[in-house]
């Protein structure tokens, strides 16, 4: 197989190519490497990745039409994974024209692409945010997400409406997954989870929103990536869908299927550091939500997997990583 991955440089997309390389999948990567946090882990990622037989990485912004047309016209890629998106609910609110650039208008350029040279499947990042604060749980795919109360969470919720309005068109199998609150190695900065191990080892307070009172479907990244896989080997067909209009399109939450109060799982950080965490209580933020929690039924059924990884065993990876990484 030869697939296109997007964002590879990022926390998923690194992951995803090092799982396919080990499978002796080629993997084309592109990636902006943009500055929303430390570049330099981003480098890193790709510093590990480069070596290997069977990888080819290209800077390239998915906004930069021209340039990613040309791309799907010099490659023939089996199936393209898009993981490059700009990232974070509370960045939304003060920098909407980046979540326009790159979820939306990006977006689309890769729809494009993918539609003028046949692609097989895109299999598409979206969010658990486009549940919003909906107060039905476990979240289904089936549930109403009319309601997004962040701008990064509308645009996730545009990206799955664009996809299937592709794949309705033009017989395209095409596949959302909705990732809930991915943590562990090589993760992302801007998250708590990293934010709380960072503070905690330099013996700085932590900040805990709602004061504490939140629950979160924390989902390890190896899960991810698993459940990344087994979509893409299946593309959806046009039979059996829950949709009026028929179209080779699926939705699948990735989540652990088990949310965890906050509050547990600073104490799970405390025990893995060894270190007691001196805590901020504050109000909640703009565009956070209570809880989250998957329903993963559709996808056990269809392609046999959920994620299971405990938070004691994810944390306790993610601090491993975190003390060599920064020793």
């Amino acid at each position: 197989m030869h697939v296109l991955v997007t964002g590879v440089a990022g926390f998923v997309g690194y992951h995803l190519a090092q799982r396919l390389l080990s499978q002796g999948i080629q993997v084309y990567g592109i990636d902006n490497l943009n500055d929303y946090y430390d570049v330099q882990l981003k480098k890193d990622r790709l510093a590990l990745l480069n070596p290997q037989v069977g990888f080819r990485f290209q800077f390239l912004d998915l906004s930069d039409r021209p340039t990613l047309t040309q791309l799907f016209q010099d490659q023939n890629f089996d199936c393209v994974v898009n993981l490059a998106a700009q990232a974070g609910v509370r960045y939304s609110i003060q920098n909407p024209h980046a979540y326009v650039d790159s979820n939306l208008t990006g977006f689309v350029n890769l729809l494009e692409g993918c539609r003028h040279r046949q692609v097989r499947h895109l299999v598409f990042a979206s969010s658990s945010s486009v549940y919003g604060a909906n107060p039905k749980i476990p979240f289904s795919t089936c549930d109403n997400v009319d309601h997004p109360i962040s701008l990064y969470a509308a645009t996730k919720k545009a990206n799955e409406l664009m996809a299937y309005t592709y794949s309705h068109l033009y017989r395209l199998p095409m596949t959302g997954l909705r990732f809930f609150t991915v943590y562990g190695p090589w993760g992302r900065p801007d998250m708590a989870y990293f934010k709380f191990v960072k503070a905690i080892e330099a013996g700085e307070a932590i900040d805990v929103y709602n004061h504490g009172d939140m629950q979160r479907d924390f989902t390890y990244i190896d899960d991810i990536v698993e459940g990344v896989v087994r979509v893409m080997h299946q593309p959806p067909t046009s039979e059996g869908t829950a949709f009026v209009q028929q179209a080779p399109y699926r939705l699948y939450n990735i989540g652990n299927n088990q949310p965890v109060a906050l509050k547990t799982f600073i104490e799970v950080i405390e025990t893995a550091l060894g270190k007691t965490a001196q805590k901020n209580y504050l109000p909640m933020q703009p565009g956070d939500v209570p809880i989250t929690y998957a329903d993963v039924d559709d996808l056990m059924q269809d392609v046999g997997f959920k994620p299971s990884t405990s938070i004691e065993v994810g944390i306790d990876r993610f601090v491993e990583w975190y003390r060599q990484y920064y020793s």
